[in-house]
């Protein structure tokens, strides 16, 4: 028996606003379509759609507030043995860490319409309604198409791909972990300059596979041992995967192709999609780089996941 396909699109614009954006609602509008045609029904039992277009009333409950948009979430990851999709475009930002579980002391976060009034989503709450409340058997793919979404639901293992298309596997549990002990091991055989050094070089090693990010001057050796969000690393074994349109610390291209504004990741996944293939995890990360660099956007697209997937031979599940 074929699993139940529900999906949650959200586009925010910001209508009127000074935060204004072109191209969310397209983006929405794109997604949508590319869903029907791989058997997603759009009916409302199985597709939820936030959006600030004028059309829909400030007190809908498909008004992209921050209170419907974690209930929609609620809903998509709700009953068990679905596949499910989820994608955002719109505005994201950095908040406060106020759970400790980031070096940076910054978590990624969504930026709800209502944002200056009741503020933002962070990566700590993404995660929750995500993956912590997934129901057993799902199976949860999410595009993010806005700034500083590395790791905006906290998955244990983030992918890059560089310009020449090597993928590197930054993860936050095993690899890090390692870094540490070689570190710890260096400044155990007695203090000198050069061993801080050496020990200083591997702990900034370990602090940029925690957590995917390269923030200059914000590499810190305090809590390493821990890791971030270790908590959830081995018990949770959610199928959940992300491909985000940029690092942390980068801003996500609100674009006009063709006359038409858009979100560039999103353009360039839908590109990847129409061509009619089934490309593996692997794959759609290298030709996502590689579309975003021809067409000279300068953000780095990433692929984050709960569990250790197999990035060359599994196809894009969806």
């Amino acid at each position: 028996m074929a699993q139940r396909k529900k999906s949650l699109l959200i586009g925010i614009n910001y209508v009127g606003s000074k935060h204004e954006l072109k191209g969310c609602h397209s983006d929405v509008d794109n997604i949508a379509e590319f869903l029907s045609y791989r058997g997603y029904s759009n009916s409302h039992r199985d597709r939820v759609i936030l959006s600030d277009n004028p059309v829909v009333a400030p007190d809908s409950p498909y008004y992209p507030t921050g209170h419907n948009i974690l209930a929609a979430m609620d809903w998509l990851v709700s009953e068990p043995g679905c596949t499910l999709f989820m994608h955002y475009s719109g505005h994201g930002g950095q908040v406060e860490d106020v759970d400790s579980n980031r070096s940076t002391g910054l978590d990624d976060s969504l930026v709800p319409v209502d944002f200056e009034y009741n503020g933002q989503l962070s990566s700590t709450l993404l995660h929750q309604h995500l993956v912590t409340r997934m129901a057993p058997g799902c199976t949860l793919f999410v595009l993010m198409d806005c700034c500083h979404s590395g790791s905006a639901i906290e998955l244990p293992f983030v992918y890059r791909t560089d310009a020449d298309g090597q993928i590197s596997l930054m993860d936050n549990l095993r690899k890090g972990a390692q870094l540490v002990g070689e570190a710890q091991d260096i400044l155990s055989g007695g203090f000198n300059f050069n061993k801080m050094g050496e020990a200083r070089e591997l702990f900034a090693g370990a602090t940029s596979f925690f957590h995917g990010l390269k923030h200059m001057g914000e590499q810190e050796e305090e809590g390493l041992q821990e890791g971030e969000f270790v908590g959830q690393y081995g018990s949770e074994n959610k199928m959940v995967t992300m491909f985000s349109g940029c690092r942390d610390d980068q801003t996500s291209a609100d674009a006009n192709i063709a006359g038409r504004s858009t979100g560039a990741m999103t353009w360039a996944f839908l590109q990847i999609m129409k061509a009619g293939e089934t490309p593996t995890y692997a794959r759609t990360l290298q030709m996502t780089r590689q579309l975003l660099d021809q067409s000279n956007y300068t953000q780095v697209p990433q692929l984050s996941s709960g569990l250790d997937i197999d990035l060359d031979n599994l196809p894009l599940a969806i």
